[in-house]
């Protein structure tokens, strides 16, 4: 029987078969950590070896492209064409995953091996690297096309998908790729699936994201550590100046005092969006700080809304040998995520800018090897995104949330700024996944929600384009 419901009934079915968990736990099998030049050859595997023949079962037609960012890392480029004169969907994944951290994984897992471990609360966790962040995701979006394909027998529209493979090393090579191949990805919306619902039992609908910019700070006053009994007090200590120069920037309270790497203001339409927006941990999240951060904002303003400031690693001398020594060098790895009211162009300057005028010297800063990802945010009153709505509350029954951008960062601006399609982005994971971290795991459930939620959307799609 050719209906919507029919579609949902047999993707069902599929997961329920253990279908689904097969064809993931190929996916993670192949360990595609883009950060390390050794899985060169697995980048490459699983677009040639795993992605192709799937996307060609599937009728799609399919290219796989140089990467002139990053040449281990290619693009794959999918396109099913029904009708050159019907609208054009774009769907988006990557394959590429952090690295492993083999032997931290608990219990022993294989970070490469799906392992399906049975929960009280949600019936089974499936842990693996890249089942959340991101096979599982598009692995979902792709199995949910395949069902409407084979019930309805055609989509009603044309598909281009786009799986590329270093995303985690903040996609380099993508947009100029995009740009050289303008009319090859065309489209008229974009649906597609990363990063954590907000909540885990709650559907919900990212328009955008926040931007990121890593960069390094560094003080060397001198070569070698020197006897802190005969130097102590007379040498500068550049860990200490560093941490000093750092909080000059932001305060013990994690607010922001640097005004320039801030908006001036958060827009009515954004604040009014994130008013209905309650940050909830699950049990397995860690609880929220009420202290940190900028002062007088609700937690989705901080986390949605505004720009944050991280130390995400600092080191002087040897931590894991320290000597009873002056250290000669401080380092900091900081970051920004940031919302599209703030120019990241301006960040650096504006930092080195700081720093010399409250009289820190010496202080080198530069900017990391990953790309800045930009900032980007679809109007919520686009018809996009109350036609996703409807869609994805009339298939799990539940009305899902709708988040201006999400907290973390994809190329996202890529595509709705550069390509120019309306984006909506639909997750499948929730926070406590461990994504980038050991015991990455995804929730059976929310798998075999997605694929309900997936199958409906681009089932309705079928029947009617929403326009802008």
């Amino acid at each position: 029987m050719s209906t919507r419901e029919a579609a949902i009934e047999a993707v069902e079915r599929y997961f329920d078969s253990g279908g689904f968990r097969e064809e993931l736990a190929a996916r993670v099998a192949v360990q595609s950590s883009s950060r390390e030049e050794e899985h060169g050859k697995d980048l490459m595997a699983y677009q040639d070896q795993l992605m192709r023949p799937r996307f060609e079962a599937m009728g799609f037609d399919v290219s796989i492209h140089a990467n002139p960012g990053l040449a281990r890392a290619p693009f794959l480029v999918a396109r099913r064409v029904e009708d050159p004169h019907l609208p054009t969907l774009f769907c988006y994944g990557h394959g590429d995953t952090v690295p492993g951290e083999e032997g931290r994984w608990k219990e022993g897992r294989d970070p490469w091996t799906l392992d399906v471990a049975p929960d009280e609360r949600w019936g089974e966790r499936w842990y693996g690297r890249g089942t959340a962040d991101n096979k599982g995701q598009h692995a979902i979006n792709m199995e949910a096309m395949r069902h409407v394909i084979e019930t309805r027998g055609r989509l009603g529209y044309n598909v281009t998908f786009l799986i590329e493979m270093a995303e985690e090393m903040g996609s380099p090579g993508l947009r100029e790729f995009c740009f050289s191949q303008k009319e090859l990805l065309k489209a008229d919306l974009l649906i597609a699936s990363d990063g954590p619902r907000l909540v885990a039992d709650k559907p919900d609908m990212k328009l955008g994201t926040r931007g990121v910019m890593n960069f390094r700070l560094r003080l060397e006053y001198r070569e070698g550590g020197h006897h802190s009994g005969n130097w102590g007090g007379l040498l500068a200590n550049p860990a200490v100046v560093l941490m000093h120069a750092i909080t000059s920037i932001i305060d013990r309270d994690g607010h922001v005092k640097l005004q320039a790497i801030k908006p001036e203001r958060m827009p009515n339409s954004v604040r009014a969006a994130l008013g209905g927006i309650e940050v909830v941990p699950g049990p397995d999240d860690p609880s929220i700080d009420p202290w940190w951060g900028e002062r007088g904002f609700t937690a989705a303003e901080k986390v949605f809304g505004w720009n944050t400031f991280e130390v995400l690693s600092f080191i002087s001398g040897n931590p894991d040998k320290p000597q009873n020594a002056v250290p000669p060098f401080a380092e900091a790895v900081c970051q920004i995520r940031f919302v599209v009211d703030t120019d990241p162009d301006s960040f650096l300057p504006a930092i080195r800018e700081h720093l010399k005028a409250q009289g820190y010297e010496g202080i080198e800063i530069d900017g990391m090897r990953q790309e800045i990802m930009r900032a980007s945010r679809l109007d919520p009153d686009h018809p996009a995104v109350d036609w996703a709505r409807k869609s994805i509350e009339k298939s799990l029954g539940v009305k899902p949330g709708v988040i201006p951008n999400s907290g973390g960062s994809l190329p996202n601006d890529i595509f709705l700024d550069l390509l120019g399609m309306p984006t909506i982005w639909v997750p499948h994971s929730y926070p406590g996944c461990s994504q980038h971290a050991p015991d990455e795991h995804v929730l059976a459930p929310l798998m075999r929600d997605g694929l309900r939620m997936a199958t409906g959307l681009f089932w309705d799609l079928g029947d009617g384009f929403p326009t802008g």
